[in-house]
């Protein structure tokens, strides 16, 4: 009997998937961010969450071209609630956290999308394996301190996560959804 499911990355990858924070470089509050990646196993939702990342964002929304985002995810601090999950999405069927320990996310560009939703298109790059994104955030602010939401769908396929028995995606479904909450101060 199969015992796993990938519930994916980050920001992680798409937590991965940020914006930046205002015209200074901020890093994430991780105390008060969150990435996570849900996926369907037997048609069931399953939320994992990155528990360590880093990400630099810069932004100012009057002049979001000019912002930046960068996000790093720890691939093996992917937490499923369950040790022996834990240990086999880590393992070379899924993320291989040995090989690739970090999922990225680099961004080229930021555009607005109306209101206080932007664009922002970057490059996502799980277990060597680079992909351009653009993943739609909100942004708020309250005083210093910048909030960044999003959800970006990916295909796990793409990234090859997901081998052997794993790869059939009647069992595990191919859509996974990285959502992410950053908060950054200025």
């Amino acid at each position: 009997m199969k015992t796993s499911f990938f519930r994916p990355l980050a920001a992680v990858l798409a937590a991965v998937s940020l914006v930046a924070s205002s015209a200074a470089l901020a890093d994430a509050d991780l105390s008060k961010s969150k990435v996570s990646a849900i996926s369907k196993q037997m048609n069931v939702p399953t939320e994992g969450v990155f528990k360590k990342f880093s990400a630099q964002i810069k932004f100012d929304p009057a002049n979001a071209a000019q912002g930046s985002a960068q996000m790093s995810i720890d691939i093996a601090s992917f937490d499923l609630g369950d040790k022996a999950y834990n240990d086999q999405v880590a393992g070379k069927d899924w993320f291989d956290a040995k090989t690739y320990p970090q999922a990225t996310f680099v961004s080229s560009a930021i555009a607005p999308a109306g209101g206080n939703q932007y664009n922002v298109t970057g490059k996502l790059t799980i277990k060597g394996r680079a992909e351009t994104v653009t993943v739609p955030v909100t942004f708020a602010q309250s005083g210093s301190t910048q909030t960044f939401d999003g959800v970006l769908p990916i295909k796990r396929s793409v990234f090859n996560i997901g081998t052997g028995e794993w790869k059939d995606t009647s069992i595990v479904a191919d859509d996974v959804q990285i959502k992410f909450h950053i908060v950054a101060t200025k």
